[in-house]
């Protein structure tokens, strides 16, 4: 095969691969859509727990507090963990998080934070196939990680929940 030929024959195979993006380049689009949508669910929740410690009243304001705080680093660590994976995967990390529900009572701030922590999960566990689709076990491992930790803040929640009195 000439020069020439090969060139023509490289030409039409490349243009091929140009014209649709390859099954991985979706694959990794879809996971980096995916990696700033929880991005933006961690950002929240930080703000949510920053936001209702703050605010918190009532005569479990000290523990409740306290329970809020200390669900901060754990929501910062894992926007920085999805920030620095979006970024060696080549995307931009969000800068913007999910909307935060205004809340004045500690129950509707413990309700609120049980729903996002939920919906923290179910996101998760989208990640975590995707993660599976694109063959990145190491994310995949982090992702299940994040999990397991949303799931404690999950019970963590509910079990504050379960002995709340109406009366409060």
């Amino acid at each position: 095969m000439t020069v020439q030929t090969q060139k023509a024959s490289r030409s039409k195979s490349e243009v091929g691969r140009g014209n649709t993006p390859s099954s991985e380049d979706a694959n990794r689009q879809a996971l980096l859509d995916g990696l700033n949508h929880d991005l933006a669910g961690e950002y929240q929740a930080i703000v949510m727990y920053t936001h209702y410690s703050a605010k918190m009243t009532g005569p479990y304001r000290r523990e409740l507090r306290a329970l809020f705080q200390l669900e901060i680093a754990d929501e910062l660590g894992h926007a920085q963990f999805l920030a620095d994976k979006i970024a060696t995967l080549g995307g931009e990390p969000t800068t913007k998080p999910r909307a935060v529900p205004n809340a004045d009572e500690p129950r509707e701030m413990l309700e609120l934070l049980l729903a996002a922590e939920k919906q923290a999960i179910t996101d998760y566990d989208k990640r975590i196939r995707q993660a599976g689709l694109f063959g990145d076990v190491g994310l995949k491992v982090n992702l299940e990680n994040q999990v397991a930790d949303e799931t404690r803040h999950m019970e963590e929640i509910e079990r504050t929940l379960a002995g709340w009195r109406e009366h409060l």
